[in-house]
């Protein structure tokens, strides 16, 4: 019974020791970071999100974006991503204080997006590329997102939203519009903007 007692406040210690170190202390580290107020550009950075970027976070969630695309750019001295393009620094805890959750991502199936809104800032890019990515891109393994989108009718002018070039034939007399959902998801992509410094994080790191 001695020995139950004993096991069972090891195993007990150990689980609040992890706990604590783990999860209480980078909170009360981290928890509360505010934006770097850059005093000299008079910027706040991160910057906020707006409406429509908050809903578009909700639609990347939504649809899965996270298992194939991570958010997270890595320093030089432990991979590739700077040298790839993907950021001109590593990111940091306070580059995601307006993110919630946070998009860390899971595997890189796809490529990083922490900087897609600098690397790739043609709205109806993103839009073309959802509906049929390897429009875009040929050897892509990524699913389309043609829910996204619906097919109509012409009537008078098209629209200035309608895709262009997909990929595949469009029936003649009608387009390929982007829903609402759809324009918020472009836009919260075009948001992922972390091309500014920060004083945990500078670009001459």
């Amino acid at each position: 019974m001695n020995h139950l007692r004993t096991l069972f406040i090891g195993f007990f210690l150990t689980f609040i020791t992890s706990w604590v170190g783990l999860v209480i202390m980078p909170y009360i580290q981290l928890g509360h970071l505010p934006p770097f107020e850059d005093e000299d550009e008079g910027t706040s950075n991160p910057p906020a999100l707006t409406g429509l970027e908050i809903t578009g976070m909700k639609a990347y969630a939504a649809n899965g974006c996270i298992y194939c695309h991570t958010q997270q750019v890595r320093p030089s001295h432990q991979g590739s991503d700077i040298a790839r393009g993907w950021g001109g620094r590593r990111t940091v805890a306070r580059d995601y204080i307006n993110q919630k959750p946070v998009f860390l991502g899971t595997m890189r199936t796809g490529p990083d997006l922490t900087n897609v809104g600098v690397r790739l800032r043609d709205k109806r890019w993103h839009h073309e590329h959802l509906y049929n990515p390897q429009s875009k891109v040929s050897w892509s393994t990524m699913s389309p997102y043609k829910y996204l989108y619906r097919k109509q009718k012409i009537e008078g002018d098209p629209s200035p939203d309608a895709l262009l070039e997909v990929g595949e034939k469009i029936e003649e007399g009608f387009e390929i519009i982007p829903t609402e959902e759809a324009k918020a998801l472009v836009a919260y992509l075009l948001s992922l903007n972390r091309s500014y410094p920060l004083p945990e994080a500078p670009f001459d790191e």
